[in-house]
């Protein structure tokens, strides 16, 4: 098999400016020519394997940071948006977009930027109450959105609140529990933990000292609570700089994101990076292990794991999602080729919707989208008890998956024959783009390929995909 070309001009600059060098200068610590650094920084020419090694050991430079995980996921975006019906006639070659996304990134966002503006002024034009309400605009991103799609660039991975929390892991008392730990450092602080029967998680009141938390709420939900009141508290000053840094277009937004990053800190603190990772290889993986290792939630641990992405250590990269019963994508971070669909819920062939249908229960999955990339998809249903027998019950499903390639890290993969093409199930993104024509879960035509009826023959769809 012939190997893939490497063309990375915009991480090439990046490196050069980051380190206020000038071409002539780069090429010489690079050992290349100034016209050849010319050529492979505007993707003319690839990244040869002389120049990698010459990052590696001149600068100390991740290699593994050249690939194109941002391009790859703004080629799916650009995609998915570009098979919205108004671009019907005009959707470039997939050739063009993975240019655009090598080569002009900042340009792509803003296409994709100005397209989720449409999407929206069409959403809140159909419902004009809502439309009258955005200030005569209705063009920004929502919060929610803004919030996500900054994780989403960030490969989930914010390394100051990262190792921030992990410095903080290793200063408190290593012989308590989490929560306790937790505990044990707020009271220090002059915090007192309080626990009350409520439906709610978490209440600070800052002018007495006073943290309640439920007591409804399991161990590990509450020691996260505990850690995230702890980031508020003593991670302010990081988390303001991040969000500076963020650009986000409003104060809601902001507000989010500081939510977002304080879950992120709770989240590291419990699971500090190197010992996780280090546990996370010698338990390969084993997600129950990780959680009665750790003190924490499947949820949690599986979370982690798809932010295990820094730089010299980096764990194997899975993707992470959790959906409700309606399927809707509750949450989603991926650190491998898969993106999901940023509109509307998941493929319908995958297993994570089986979840809810063996609770407790862990399903495996081999599976290949339509990319040809194959996965091992790990599911299962991660029910959230009101803690009486009046509240109600908050039902989700998380996934956990990587590339087969890796499969053998895994635990879950050990009796599956990962070697035969017929063992793989095939799933794709989103209906509006997949490209598959006998799919019979199809809900949806694919709006970039033409249809043409017969009235007189029906297979599984009522037309058939050009």
């Amino acid at each position: 098999m012939a190997t893939q070309k490497l063309y990375a001009g915009v991480k090439l600059r990046e490196l050069r400016l980051r380190l206020d060098l000038t071409q002539k200068g780069f090429a010489e610590k690079l050992g290349v020519s100034l016209p050849y650094l010319n050529q492979m920084e505007n993707n003319h020419r690839p990244v040869s394997t002389g120049v990698v090694l010459a990052m590696a050991q001149e600068f100390g430079f991740d290699v593994t940071e050249l690939k194109a995980g941002d391009a790859e996921r703004l080629v799916i975006d650009m995609r998915e948006a570009l098979a919205d019906p108004v671009f019907a006639d005009a959707a470039p070659p997939l050739g063009d977009l993975r240019l655009a996304a090598s080569n002009a990134p900042a340009l792509a966002r803003a296409f994709l930027d100005l397209h989720r503006a449409y999407r929206q002024t069409q959403e809140r034009l159909a419902s004009l109450d809502e439309a009258l309400g955005r200030d005569g605009t209705g063009v920004a991103p929502s919060p929610w959105e803004e919030v996500r799609d900054f994780f989403h660039y960030c490969d989930n991975y914010i390394d100051p609140v990262d190792r921030a929390a992990e410095q903080f892991s290793r200063e408190v008392s290593k012989s308590n529990t989490a929560l306790n730990a937790a505990i044990s450092y707020l009271r220090i602080s002059q915090i007192d933990v309080q626990f009350k029967d409520d439906a709610r998680l978490r209440s600070f009141d800052a002018s007495t000292g006073i943290l309640t938390l439920s007591a409804r709420a399991d161990r590990a939900s509450q020691a996260f609570q505990a850690l995230h009141q702890i980031a508020l508290i003593t991670q302010n000053d990081l988390l303001e700089a991040t969000l500076d840094l963020a650009r986000l277009q409003s104060s809601e937004a902001r507000a989010i994101a500081k939510i977002g990053l304080a879950n992120y800190f709770a989240g590291a603190a419990l699971l500090p990076y190197r010992a996780f990772l280090k546990a996370a290889q010698e338990t390969r993986h084993d997600l129950e292990r990780l959680a009665d290792l750790f003190g924490a939630s499947i949820e949690q641990v599986a979370h982690r794991l798809s932010t295990l992405q820094r730089p010299g250590a980096k764990g194997v990269p899975f993707f992470f999602v959790r959906v409700d019963q309606a399927g809707t994508i509750t949450k989603r971070h991926s650190a491998t080729r898969l993106q999901f669909a940023r509109f509307g819920g998941a493929c319908p062939l995958w297993n994570v919707h089986q979840a809810f249908e063996t609770p407790g229960r862990f399903l495996r999955q081999l599976a290949e989208t339509p990319d040809g990339v194959r996965y091992l998809c790990l599911t299962r249903d991660v029910s959230k008890p009101g803690g009486s027998f009046t509240a109600p019950v908050r039902r989700f499903a998380i996934g956990l998956g990587c590339e087969v390639r890796h499969a053998s890290q895994l635990v879950y993969a050990d009796d599956l024959d990962v070697g035969k093409d017929a063992a793989f199930e095939p799933i794709g993104i989103s209906c509006r783009i997949c490209e598959r024509r006998e799919c019979h879960q199809r809900s949806v035509p694919p709006l970039e390929r033409p249809l043409s009826v017969d009235h007189n023959s029906r297979g599984t769809l009522p037309y058939e995909i050009g």
